[in-house]
This record gives C-alpha cells, sequence and structure tokens, in this order.
C-alpha cells in the first residue's frame, strides 16, 4: 500500500497573517507539519496543497511535494476536502497510486508521530476506514438554548458524578485525519466506515487560529522540547545578555564592569575539550568582551554591525555549514544571525521576537547559565 500524507496550506489567513508560515519553535507551521509526517512510519510521501509561493518554497525545503492549488479551491470559503481530492487527482495524472491518504493540518503544531503512525497503521491493516486524533476528557458541557439559558449536554446536571464514575468523552484535535483513498473518493468526506479514534496526550491538542493560541504555542514549545538534544557542529553566541545579564556597573572614567557566571566557564571548558568550535560575536566595543573570550580562549569577534555576514565569513572560514551551527542570542540585533543557522537558541528572558524565532528556548537567562546549558545540549546530541 501506499500512504500519502497530505498538508492543505492556503497563503490566506485574517486571524493570523500568514499563519502557515509562523514559527513556533523556531520553525514555521508547514515545515512541522512536514517533519511529522516523515518523522511517522508508515509514511511513503508527503504532499503540500498551496497557493502560495513561501509556503511552497518552505514546504520544499522541508523535503515535501508541493502540489499548486488553483484558485477556485483557495479562498476562505474552500475545504479541506476539496484541496486533498484535488492532490489526489493530481497525483493520479502522474501516475502515482494512493492507497491511505494522512490528512495533517498545518495549523496544530504538535502532531505526535507515534500517534499518526498507529493511526496509518489501523488503517492499512484494514482495523479501521477512518481514524481522527482526539483526547480524553471528563469535562462537562453545556450550550446555550434559544433564550440563552444554560442546557447540560454529555451530564445529569442534578446529578454530579465523580470523575472516576463517568464515562470519558474524546475531543477531537483536528491534528490529522487517517482514511482509504478509495472511501473518501466515494464518500467525499474524512469520516465514513467504521472510525476509530487514535488518542493523543492533551497538551498538543491547541490549534492556531488567532494570535493568542500562536503564543501559547511557542510556550509550549519551549516548555516541551526544552530537553531535547541540539545536534550541531559549532555554538556561536552573543555577549551582552547571553554571558551577562545584561547589565553593567560604570565606573568614573566610563569602564565598564560586567557579572558572568563560572559555571558558563565550565561549560565552554567542556565544549572546547569535545572540540566544538565556538564563536564569542558582539556588537559591542568595549575591552570586556575581549577579556572574557581571552579568559574562555575562545576566539571573538566585537564591533560587528552585521552579524549575519561576519557568520557567514565565519563559517565559511572554518568549512562549517551553518546548518550545523547553533547561534545563542537574547535581542533584536541578533535576529539576523539568527534566521541563517540551523539552530536559533534564545535565552530564556531574550526579546519576545527572538523567543519567537529561535528553535530553542532555554530555561535559564543570560549570565545566568545559560551558555553551560545549551552546551549541555549540544554534547548529549
Amino acid at each position: 500500500m501506499t500512504t500519502v500524507a497530505i498538508i492543505p496550506a492556503r497563503g490566506g489567513s485574517k486571524q493570523v497573517p500568514r499563519k502557515n508560515v509562523q514559527k513556533v519553535g523556531g520553525v514555521p507551521l508547514v515545515a512541522r507539519a512536514v517533519r511529522a509526517a516523515f518523522a511517522a512510519d508508515g509514511i511513503d510521501l508527503v504532499v503540500v496543497s498551496t497557493d502560495d509561493d513561501e509556503i511552497a518554497g518552505v514546504s520544499a525545503a522541508a523535503g515535501a511535494r508541493v502540489i499548486r492549488r488553483p484558485a477556485e479551491i483557495s479562498g476562505d470559503t474552500a475545504t479541506s476536502e476539496s484541496a486533498i481530492m484535488h492532490a489526489l487527482d493530481e497525483l493520479a495524472s502522474a501516475g502515482e497510486q494512493v492507497d491511505v491518504i494522512a490528512f495533517l493540518q498545518a495549523t496544530s503544531a504538535f502532531i505526535p508521530p507515534d500517534a499518526l503512525a498507529a493511526a496509518v497503521a489501523q488503517v492499512r491493516n484494514g482495523e479501521a476506514d477512518s481514524v481522527f486524533s482526539a483526547f480524553e476528557t471528563y469535562g462537562f458541557l453545556w450550550r446555550r438554548d434559544a433564550d440563552g439559558a444554560a442546557l447540560a449536554i454529555n451530564h445529569d446536571a442534578a446529578y454530579r458524578l465523580r470523575r472516576q464514575d463517568r464515562e470519558p468523552h474524546y475531543l477531537e484535535t483536528g491534528a490529522f485525519y487517517v482514511f482509504s483513498a478509495a472511501g473518501f473518493r466515494q464518500s467525499g468526506h474524512r469520516f465514513f466506515g467504521r472510525t476509530a479514534i487514535a488518542e493523543v496526550p492533551e497538551w498538543t491538542a491547541i490549534e492556531i487560529d488567532d494570535e493568542q493560541q500562536l503564543r501559547i504555542a511557542r510556550s509550549l514549545a519551549a516548555l516541551h522540547e526544552a530537553e531535547h538534544p541540539i545536534p550541531v557542529k559549532a555554538v556561536v553566541t552573543d555577549f551582552d545578555g547571553v554571558h551577562t545579564d545584561d547589565t553593567a556597573i560604570i565606573d568614573a572614567d566610563g569602564g565598564e564592569r560586567v557579572q558572568v557566571s563560572r559555571e558558563d566557564g565550565m561549560g565552554v571548558a567542556l565544549l572546547r575539550k569535545a572540540g566544538v568550535p565556538m564563536l564569542i560575536l558582539s556588537t559591542e566595543v568595549n575591552a570586556v568582551v575581549r577579556a572574557r573570550a581571552e579568559k574562555l580562549q575562545v576566539p571573538v569577534l566585537h564591533g560587528i554591525d552585521d552579524k549575519a555576514t561576519a557568520l557567514r565569513a565565519w563559517a565559511a572560514e572554518n568549512r562549517l555549514d551553518l546548518a550545523d551551527v547553533a547561534y545563542l542570542g537574547n535581542d533584536v540585533n541578533d535576529l539576523p544571525a539568527m534566521r541563517i543557522v540551523g539552530w536559533p537558541v534564545a535565552v530564556a528572558n531574550a526579546h519576545p521576537l527572538v523567543i519567537a524565532e529561535a528553535r530553542a528556548v532555554l530555561s535559564r537567562e543570560g549570565g545566568r547559565g545559560a551558555v553551560r546549558e545549551l552546551v549541555e545540549r549540544v554534547l548529549s546530541s
């Protein structure tokens, strides 16, 4: 059997402009969906259906095949089913036979690959015709009647059972749906025949439809992806706000004193011992930056206005692919450099725009062990 993951991703979005390329954990939403599909066993091909050039570029870079969606099924009223049917027809015209479809939504930032793989296996093995992701809930649901009065839906309001005495219900997350291609063509929708539930953790269930949900997703990414290894071959850091707490003491002669972490110093020593190249890249022209770099035995470039250009030159000189570099920053002047590396990383107290761009957000603040935390995650990969 051939299983194809199809991810519909329009360019238009009213509540969150450019929603499908907004970053969560430093990765565009559509790319996160592509990665989840590739990480799930049983999926043979990943396709993104889009009308948008930027989404197409991001999707292709993530490894997906892009199918251009015509304008008549790309507007606000277009259904996901129409995009899936169009993608199926395009694949068929290219000689691709599709037996099972995994329909993923990019607006779900935390698609669990293991649950997706299990759902694919259920359909491929004939145990179900369609499967959808949902989480278990014991919530008391209500609705309003025509007069605005509250009416109980899934419980008797006059008799409040304990949780352990209640039957669980399952709330659809919208993250993924898996179904047979033949059944979908016949029914025209995603639920048919024997339908099963793929249970997923409740924290993964957030769907991003507005700015507040996007902020929540970014916070969740920082929390749940905090312990993941960072597999890079080199580390570059800013200085102020990263090696320091972003404060300084000015003496009467205008000289600056800063406070650094001995813990960070030990982390740098461990990185050096492991043979991982490191660079301090700072916009500041200050003797304290060079003094600290010399103490750490780390090369330094300071007084740098164009960090991205300097970083490219350093990587080329050291024969490093920027995709294999982690950059640790804290403020907006770090953004150009963060955007060109494979692992943009932010300290815990970084500027919100930096956190939004980061692929990893550390649990520690600048000057308080953030460098050590990054080193340990790099060395654990």
